[in-house]
This record gives C-alpha cells, structure tokens and sequence, in this order.
C-alpha cells in the first residue's frame, strides 16, 4: 500500500511540474525601437505602442538569442546603452 502511495504520489509531483514548465517567451519591441524578451505572451506588454518579433519561444535564453539577432540585424535597439 505504502509503494502505490509513493506511486501515486510522484505521478501527481511529475504532473504538476510538467503542465508549470510549459512556458511561452516572446521578443517584443516598443514604440521606442528597444526590444526585451518577454517571459509570457500571453499577458501583453501595459500600453500602446509596442509589437511581437517572435512569439511561442520555448525558453528564456531562446528568446534572449532572437532578441540579440534582432540587434545584430539593427530591427530594434537595446536597453543598455
């Protein structure tokens, strides 16, 4: 009984963490020209002005590397000067 316990018990765990890692990243770039990654699409960017590059990106180090591209391309500028 005690081993179905555990079982259950880590099927439960594996669960909760799978459906918590499916996160979606974006590159966004506002009205200004500078770009960030953005850590959910989902919740938009407060205000006008702004637009998606790239959007459903699978981590935030992904979304960093497009961001960097973008500058590499000069499609948008950086926050840090």
């Amino acid at each position: 009984m005690k081993k179905l316990a555990l079982a259950v018990g880590v099927l439960a765990l594996g669960f909760t963490v799978s459906t918590a890692v499916r996160a979606d990243y974006a590159v966004v770039m506002f009205k200004d020209g500078h770009c960030r990654p953005w850590a959910d699409s989902k919740a938009a960017p407060a205000g006008a002005g702004w637009k998606y590059h790239w959007v459903g990106l699978k981590s935030w180090q992904f979304a960093a590397s497009k961001k960097h591209y973008a500058l590499k391309k000069h499609w948008c500028r950086s926050f840090y000067p």
